[in-house]
């Protein structure tokens, strides 16, 4: 008797045993470690292996083994119950598993809203940095984040137009006309094709840091130059306006960051102006917004030698400056998410994307930090959608809500532009005790890249102020 209730326990421990379940169901289990057959010892407690849990089987062949994992890729047995099955039989799941999943959604389509609310005033900013219509940073803006959400390399980073490739075309535009940016920006999207296919991009990692920051720093400083002339012979409203912009920007993100404080800056600014009937510059000013969707065409220039000798400096230039700012932002996004990206496949969509957006009769662009970081850090957005989705509001507030964007005040985008200047400048290079920690040498390649890149862009404003007739 005692022999047949240890047979019955012992069948009973099998069938209820989870490895047991497990293959029963179809799943190939891997199987129990074994423990050592070595005698117990009195005070030596040998561990028992862990429990076996389904979601834990790695990803096999077993045709039943996707049912038990949430796994994106692996395949799904469909059976007659299953709708739109017309009976058993494989299927492979195409979408990924977040997909549906409603919270993730909720979390793109918010971030996507807020990352296009943002981008407003910051594309608006950009175009008059580069000389062109606000239609033309909105259009590139929407162009370069509807693009790259595509065909980029990194997941939930923010490409549009950008004061850094506004810095480059600027000249090209004031010298030579509009059309010459245009080409500038497709051949410029065409070197950054062929530099990524050259694997160019893993050549990064040897550029030092004392000449990334070096750059990052004169490009905050050239933002901030380029904001002067807003400020010159206005009416003294316009000071006010500007002062309490930056006052909005630096104290609200102490009170709430859920909604962006260049949005709510711009917000009363212009409800300010419009309420009390203040007479200042505003972004109508400048130009038309986009009242439809681009269409494509070519540059209005002539096709010759002499065109491209005009064009090639400033389009390799803007390449290597998108290349660069687009693949710092992608490896700061990798660090925040703790996730790869592709450095091939984004400087290769990067190019891309300015090839259309300069068919598209855009300015060009790269990668944005600023709101990047609202996208990824804010907002907590980790997939395409929200990029995609960012461009699409984009285009659809500006043709919805053209006559209020025109009404905006420019000092409202001055603060902004300050605001961005004064955040992009990494303040701890120039501290007494970074300087005194830090090589001698890289200080000094760091200031020496800080005023060769000043330099060059103030020496070519002032040959254009000589060329200005009367």
């Amino acid at each position: 008797m005692p022999d047949r209730a240890q047979r019955q326990l012992r069948a009973l421990r099998h069938l209820t045993d989870p490895h047991v379940l497990a293959r029963h169901a179809g799943i190939v289990a891997p199987a129990p470690p074994r423990r050592p057959s070595l005698p117990l010892r009195k005070g030596r407690v040998w561990a028992l292996p862990r429990p076996f849990h389904p979601r834990q089987v790695p990803v096999t062949s077993s045709p039943g083994l996707a049912d038990a994992l949430p796994d994106d890729t692996a395949p799904v047995a469909a059976g007659p119950s299953d709708p739109g099955s017309s009976g058993p039989g494989p299927r492979r799941r195409f979408l990924p598993a977040w997909c549906s999943d409603p919270r993730v959604w909720r979390t793109e389509v918010l971030a996507g809203l807020v990352v296009a609310l943002a981008l407003i005033p910051e594309a608006i900013s950009f175009s008059v940095i580069a000389g062109v219509d606000p239609a033309v940073g909105l259009t590139t803006s929407f162009t370069m984040a509807v693009t790259l959400a595509l065909v980029g390399g990194r997941r939930a980073m923010i490409s549009a137009a950008t004061g850094a490739v506004a810095l480059v075309t600027a000249p090209l535009n004031r010298e030579h006309g509009f059309g010459y940016l245009v080409a500038g920006v497709i051949l410029a999207g065409a070197f950054q094709v062929v530099l990524g296919a050259l694997g160019v991009a893993k050549l990064m990692r040897f550029v030092p840091r004392a000449v990334m920051t070096g750059f990052v720093n004169a490009l905050a400083i050239l933002i901030f130059l380029a904001q002067l002339p807003e400020l010159r012979h206005v009416p003294w409203a316009v000071y006010a306006l500007f002062g309490a912009g930056l006052a909005l920007m630096v104290l609200l993100p102490r009170l709430s960051r859920i909604v962006p404080a260049p949005l709510v800056s711009i917000a009363v600014l212009t409800a300010l102006t419009v309420g009390a009937g203040i007479a200042v510059p505003t972004v109508g000013d400048k130009g038309a917004l986009p009242s439809s969707l681009p269409t494509p065409g070519l540059p209005d220039v002539p096709f010759t030698a002499e065109t491209l000798r005009i064009v090639l400096p400033y389009a390799f230039a803007m390449a290597l400056v998108g290349l660069m700012e687009s693949l710092m932002t992608a490896r700061l996004v990798d660090e925040l998410t703790g996730t790869p990206s592709s450095k091939t496949r984004e400087s290769v969509g990067q190019g891309v994307a300015n090839v259309v957006s300069g068919l598209l009769g855009g300015m060009g662009g790269c990668a944005m930090i600023g709101q990047t970081m609202i996208n990824v850090k804010v907002s907590g957005a980790r997939t395409r959608v929200s990029t995609f989705l960012a461009g699409s509001f984009l285009m659809a507030l500006c043709l919805a809500l053209g006559p209020a964007v025109s009404e905006i005040p420019m000092a409202a985008l001055v603060a902004i532009m300050v605001m961005v200047s004064l955040t992009t400048f990494d303040w701890r290079s120039i501290t007494p005790r970074t300087l005194r920690r830090a090589p001698v040498g890289e200080s000094a390649v760091m200031v020496l890249t800080v005023a060769v890149v000043v330099a060059t862009h103030n020496l070519r404003d002032r040959r254009r102020v000589r060329h200005v007739p009367d």
